[in-house]
């Protein structure tokens, strides 16, 4: 057997969205900030995401990412998110698997019951708190970046139905809109409609205007799509399924959605400074989200979301590259 690039990962999920942590077989990321080095990975490394989340050893739902050094002085350590489509400038549920699987797998050192992380990525610098008994993570919350929303009641007219969206920052640009516009439920037997109807949505708003942060010309584009519904649960606020980049559906209730979400209701007075809200997914699975402050990024009022939940270590995997192999950097099927 002819091998031409091994890669290690450990692979965990939450709320069944997974997150694949390549340990091992990346070369070196040039940059300074972690901007710099997503648009070196995008030109230089996007053999590997083809290769990692790609079918067959990943598949069109799959997430991933790569630990790096800080970029700032006081972080402890950066992070570089994947997906289906490319490099993402941040990742809710990612963090909050990446910082589990470091403690449950020795890779970060750990006192007490409770430990403070200063995450760099993309989109900012990311503050995030585990809670554990010895070697067992309970839960991980983070302090997103500032969120904030964008522009409120956005008016859309696609084939016989017109609504509006609310578009949010929570790390990357989120259209929010509520399912029962298209007489549909965030459920299993609705998701191919939905998903439809996603992409649709984002291809409609970055036809009509140019959707970018203030302060960073990087961070631009539509990210993705929620999808909002009534929850299942009685003790949850909302239920909602995130449609991300090439038609990608998220699992868990999606973390940086869930700090858009969490702008958007303080925005509309439906959510107040430190009150619960519980974020429902299409798993049933669930976050905890609140306000810890509020702030201003230019001229738009922000908040500092909290978003809290958990994770599990699926497994631990060696894979492989067959230089003989015509599918080797993978495919996709939608």
């Amino acid at each position: 057997m002819k091998v031409s690039k091994i890669y290690t990962t450990i692979d965990a999920h939450v709320a069944g969205e997974p997150l694949r942590i390549i340990t091992g077989g990346v070369a070196e990321i040039k940059g300074e900030t972690q901007l710099e080095r997503r648009a070196y990975c995008m030109e230089h490394l996007d053999h590997l995401r083809e290769v990692l989340m790609y079918e067959p050893r990943g598949h069109h739902g799959m997430y991933g990412c790569i630990i790096t050094p800080p970029a700032s002085p006081h972080a402890d350590f950066g992070v570089l998110f994947m997906h289906n489509e490319g490099w993402s400038t941040m990742c809710g549920h990612g963090i909050i698997a990446v910082i589990t699987v470091g403690i449950e797998t020795g890779m970060f050192e750990v006192t007490g019951e409770k430990q403070k992380f200063i995450i760099d990525s993309p989109a900012g610098e990311v503050i995030a708190y585990a809670t554990f008994n010895g070697s067992e993570v309970e839960s991980v919350s983070f302090e997103n970046v500032p969120s904030f929303v964008y522009k409120k009641d956005v008016p859309i007219k696609i084939d016989d139905y017109e609504f509006q969206v609310d578009i949010a920052f929570g790390g990357a640009f989120y259209a929010v809109v509520d399912s029962k516009e298209f007489g549909l439920k965030v459920d299993f037997k609705d998701l191919a409609a939905i998903q439809t109807w996603g992409g649709k949505i984002k291809h409609y708003i970055e036809s009509q205007m140019e959707v970018k942060h203030p302060l960073e010309e990087d961070l631009k584009g539509i990210y993705g799509v929620i999808f909002s519904d009534e929850p299942k649960g009685k003790d949850a606020t909302l239920r909602n399924v995130t449609i991300f980049a090439d038609g990608q559906v998220d699992r868990s209730p999606c973390g940086t959605g869930t700090s858009a979400r969490i702008a958007t209701l303080f925005e509309k007075d439906a959510l107040q400074k430190r009150e619960m809200f519980i974020h429902e997914c299409i798993t049933d699975g669930q976050f905890e989200g609140e306000v810890l402050s509020v702030t201003a990024v230019d001229t738009y009022e922000a908040v500092v979301p909290k978003v809290t939940g958990n994770a599990f270590i699926t497994g631990f995997h060696q894979f492989v590259v067959d230089p003989r192999d015509d599918l080797n950097r993978g495919f996709l099927l939608g």
